[in-house]
């Protein structure tokens, strides 16, 4: 799947009549397919299709209160792989995923709704999206957003739509003390596009605090938010290199 998130919270729409019949935007998952798809996925799927996937930093991910998981984008393998490293960490916690409209559509989209899906429209971003992203944090909930938009294959972290900055600062200034986290997440593959053998590396960031970054005005804190997470992406994309090259050179010493 490729899932994406935009700047959904860049404008304020006009607020929506309250006899509106527009469907609101929302989200949930099956009690079966769920569980089903997670342990084949996991059993299963991923360690015959990859030779080796390393994951680090697992115990930055909280245990409680609402998250935001952060990835890079690199291939759709990544909606699998990020539930893959964060199940055990999450216990309990169902993954919502923010992904484009047309993924919601057609037998697809019946299968991405009932694991956790939920759309945005790139082009018309509405503020249901945003609502609803809220929602879930206020319930605690954990909610996968790949800030990047999109997927890159060239290894490096591409400039992180404000969108998943304005979401959290949304939710934390809701709730005094709702605590919301970001956790950045560096998904690497050993190849562009991963085949069957094909190596994973998953390094998982320390978190960030969004209570952190209230003060100000909210443009200036998601600026400076969306800055600090980018960063924290391009370290761990700069472990991920050092790591790589290390391993080629004991493997030509060899």
């Amino acid at each position: 799947m490729d899932h994406s998130s935009s700047d959904i919270c860049q404008y304020t729409p006009a607020k929506t009549p309250e006899n509106s019949q527009v469907a609101p935007t929302t989200s949930r998952v099956s009690p079966w397919l769920s569980p089903l798809a997670y342990l084949l996925g996991r059993h299963c799927l991923l360690p015959l299709f990859f030779g080796r996937i390393s994951i680090t930093g697992q115990k930055n991910i909280p245990t409680t209160g609402p998250v935001i998981l952060a990835p890079t984008h690199r291939a759709r393998w990544d909606a699998l792989l990020v539930p893959y490293a964060a199940t055990d960490c999450v216990r309990g916690k169902d993954l919502r995923f923010m992904v484009t409209i047309t993924e919601c559509q057609g037998l697809q989209g019946w299968f991405v709704r009932r694991l956790g899906g939920f759309p945005v429209d790139i082009q018309h971003p509405s503020i249901r999206t945003l609502r609803h992203g809220v929602e879930l944090l206020q319930q605690k909930k954990a909610l996968v957003i790949f800030p990047e938009g999109g997927i890159y294959r060239d290894g490096k972290v591409h400039p992180l739509k404000s969108g998943i900055a304005r979401l959290a600062l949304s939710a934390e200034s809701s709730h005094s003390g709702l605590g919301v986290k970001i956790i950045p997440i560096s998904i690497n593959y050993s190849q562009p596009y991963p085949s069957w053998g094909t190596s994973v590396n998953i390094h998982i960031g320390s978190a960030i605090e969004v209570g952190d970054y209230i003060n100000g005005s909210i443009k200036q804190n998601a600026k400076h938010l969306t800055a600090d997470l980018a960063k924290a992406l391009q370290q761990l994309s700069h472990q991920e290199s050092e790591i790589t090259s290390h391993q080629t050179v004991l493997s030509n010493e060899c």
